[in-house]
């Protein structure tokens, strides 16, 4: 009898959910955040902030059961969820000033249908990520990720005034060491929940220092019925539609990074069709963004570093995510909960998860051979891309705007320059070769 693949394992109900859960408060603050930075930028009232998060939740679900369970044509069916992508932030600020939310969601569902047509095309691209490439972005994708963390950390908002204070970093710190603790400690299910663990102690510590805010619990309603176009039907302008291809180009850059780094960290190799699926995923997700009044989808990054860390591999616990999403985008009482979770905790717990994913890449690059090859060079330049936008924000503000939306994206710009320097550097036929070398470590 053939051995189930642990991607592919069905887990107990009980530890669907709890493994589920923990996945969903390791994304809720990233999950929430774009809503919450374009509707402030557009000046919308509270009523219909709140109506995006729960938009924005609902569909996130939809779009993370779509992904693992696989549905047609799509769906990678890997422990990858889905969330909104930070890369739309600004095009959307920009469209929603000139034409309304109904602006930003036509160009939504256009760029949508183009990503789902353009998938099968774009996943040709799969053999220029051989070892070197592949080791080289899941590194970038790490180290891009801990200033979140950092930020978490410190309160959230630099410039507050008790940002980085004393209880924070100690907030953060002890819940990092309960993280660890848990996971050093314990075997099992214990260890593999250690972050869920280490935030829900966290939480109830902060709560004896007035920490923790659950006024906006009960302000919340039970029920939130998310309906399709709700602030209206989609307008289609040209600018913001060609502006929203673009984001998406950049999102199936980094799907492609994500989707790669998962399957390595489960030991599943990704194959050109599985990659095909993943992006036309991406694509219909967005589309049902534009339907649903939410926004682009991609894979989420935050929760690779979650999969390395509690070494569960099943796909259907993050599907166990997707359900507890779309109950969250319904009970906004319940989504109020989780919002209460003080920030330095999420901190204390995203430094250990997306160190992981950093590792993660290391790991990768072990296993690439450096010496009489170009490869070292490929590595260090790619690097450096990736951290210029970590350093100085505002780096590219002088290039047109089209250049800004590719380049701001340490992740983007770090893997464009790892595929393009691993071809100059090392040419087709030694990628190729690297690759098949890569493979055979595997066995």
């Amino acid at each position: 009898m053939e051995k189930t693949h642990p991607v592919n394992e069905m887990l107990p109900l009980s530890k669907l959910f709890v493994y589920g859960l923990q996945h969903v408060l390791a994304m809720y603050a990233g999950a929430v955040a774009v809503p919450l930075i374009v509707a402030n930028a557009l000046g919308l009232s509270s009523e219909q902030l709140i109506y995006l998060i729960n938009a924005d939740l609902f569909t996130c679900g939809i779009a993370t059961i779509i992904q693992t369970v696989g549905f047609g044509n799509m769906g990678v069916k890997i422990p990858m969820i889905q969330g909104v992508t930070f890369a739309a932030v600004t095009p959307m600020i920009l469209i929603g000033q000139a034409h309304g939310l109904t602006g930003i969601y036509g160009s939504i569902i256009v760029a949508g249908i183009i990503t789902y047509l353009a998938a099968p095309y774009f996943s040709s691209l799969l053999r220029f990520f051989p070892p070197v490439v592949t080791g080289t972005i899941i590194t970038i994708i790490g180290v891009t990720l801990m200033p979140v963390a950092v930020r978490w950390a410190g309160g959230g908002n630099p410039a507050a005034k008790d940002f980085a204070s004393a209880a924070y970093i100690l907030l953060a710190l002890v819940t990092l060491a309960l993280v660890l603790f848990f996971y050093r400690f314990f075997k099992g299910f214990i260890s593999n929940i250690a972050v869920l663990l280490g935030l829900l102690c966290g939480t109830i510590l902060a709560s004896f220092f007035d920490m923790v805010n659950f006024s906006k619990v009960g302000d919340a309603s039970w029920l939130g019925i998310t309906t399709p176009f709700a602030f209206g039907y989609p307008t289609f302008d040209a600018a913001s539609i060609a502006a929203m291809v673009l984001v998406m180009l950049v999102v199936m850059t980094e799907t492609t990074g994500d989707c790669i780094a998962v399957g390595e960290i489960v030991d599943k190799k990704i194959t050109k069709e599985d990659l095909s699926r993943c992006l036309r995923a991406d694509g219909f997700s967005t589309i049902l963004g534009g339907i649903f009044n939410s926004f682009p989808y991609t894979a989420f990054a935050q929760n690779v570093g979650l999969v390395a860390l509690t070494r569960v591999k099943s796909r259907f616990v993050v599907t166990a995510a997707g359900v507890i999403l779309i109950l969250l985008g319904l009970v906004p009482k319940l989504a109020a909960v989780i919002a209460a979770i003080p920030l330095p905790v999420l901190g204390g717990a995203g430094i250990a998860m997306f160190g992981m994913v950093a590792a993660s890449g290391m790991k990768t690059l072990s296993r690439v051979e450096f010496d009489g090859t170009q490869n070292i060079m490929v590595v260090a330049v790619s690097l450096g891309v990736g951290m210029i936008t970590l350093a100085v924000p505002n780096f590219y503000h002088n290039f047109p705007a089209w250049a800004q939306v590719i380049l701001h994206s340490g992740i983007t710009a770090g893997s464009i320059a790892a595929i393009v320097l691993n071809l100059l550097l090392n040419g087709v036929s030694a990628e190729e070769k690297d690759l098949e070398a890569g493979k055979n470590k595997y066995l």
